[in-house]
């Protein structure tokens, strides 16, 4: 019994810290669950309100908070500082970004996510990036954060392929300074040529992590249920060993008894 009684303890402790693990996981996306709507929440409100001009935003640094909103603004593209992003997809289509930086009529510079240059099958990442709207041009577009990552995926390679998209960063290597963050164009007057399609917002849905969430809930329930199995199955065979030795005394017993009896009569 003693060795029936660690082999629980141990069970029922190995059960715990699991028990303890599937909850912290389902916790944790129970907490994603919450932040995913309460995006989802931010960007709609966002989508309700009017187009702002681009100055109220674009007045200091751009932060998570301040992403999809809508703003406008007009000014001319500088063509020459053109930026290929490389490695992005959308809709489930591989391909790249173009960003041109745009000199605002209050005569500072933001970068303009032009759109996405799908890439063909089997083509090459880099391709001719097609040229920007001469003149004036009012772009309307979703506000965006600047990208962080590793120093030398935000260095423009050959002064035109990145990896990340950063404002400050980019700066480095222009003749001027550029706004914090950039606009994701959803609209351009007079329209863009060349194939560019507009920056998309994100799936407004609540994603997987209701349904993750409960799955590690339920391994849990199945944990815990699993030790009270396994522990019923230990008492049902030990009282099966117990009734097998009973039975096999009362033989052996029976058989002594037997024994006992036959020496008696033989002598």
């Amino acid at each position: 019994m003693k060795k029936l009684w660690l082999r629980w303890i141990a069970l029922v402790v190995f059960v715990v810290l699991l028990g303890s693990l599937f909850i912290r996981l389902g916790e944790w996306q129970m907490h994603r669950l919450d932040w995913r709507r309460g995006e989802n929440a931010r960007i709609t409100n966002y989508q309700k309100q009017p187009v702002k001009p681009y100055e109220e935003v674009f007045s200091g640094p751009v932060g998570h908070e301040d992403q999809w909103q809508r703003v406008r603004v007009k000014g001319t593209y500088d063509a020459k500082h053109q930026i290929q992003a490389l490695y992005r997809n959308q809709n489930d289509q591989a391909g790249s970004e173009v960003f041109t930086p745009l000199k605002a009529t209050d005569g500072r510079y933001v970068l303009v996510n032009r759109g996405f240059l799908p890439r063909e099958q089997g083509g090459s990442e880099v391709a001719t990036l097609p040229a920007p709207p001469t003149g004036v041009v009012e772009v309307t577009g979703y506000v965006r954060r600047s990208e962080n990552g590793k120093p030398q995926a935000m260095t423009p390679q050959d002064g035109l392929l990145v990896r990340l998209v950063n404002a400050e960063e980019l700066s480095k290597t222009l003749p001027y300074t550029l706004a914090d963050g950039y606009i994701g164009l959803t609209e351009s007057k007079p329209a863009q040529s060349g194939g560019l399609l507009p920056m998309t917002t994100p799936e407004l849905d609540e994603g997987p992590h209701l349904s993750y969430a409960l799955q590690w809930f339920a391994f849990t329930v199945i944990a815990v249920g699993g030790v009270f199995v396994l522990i019923r199955n230990d008492l049902k065979d030990r009282k099966k060993a117990l009734v097998r030795a009973e039975r096999r005394a009362r033989k052996q017993a029976e058989a002594a008894k037997n024994q006992e009896v036959d020496d008696a009569a033989r002598a």
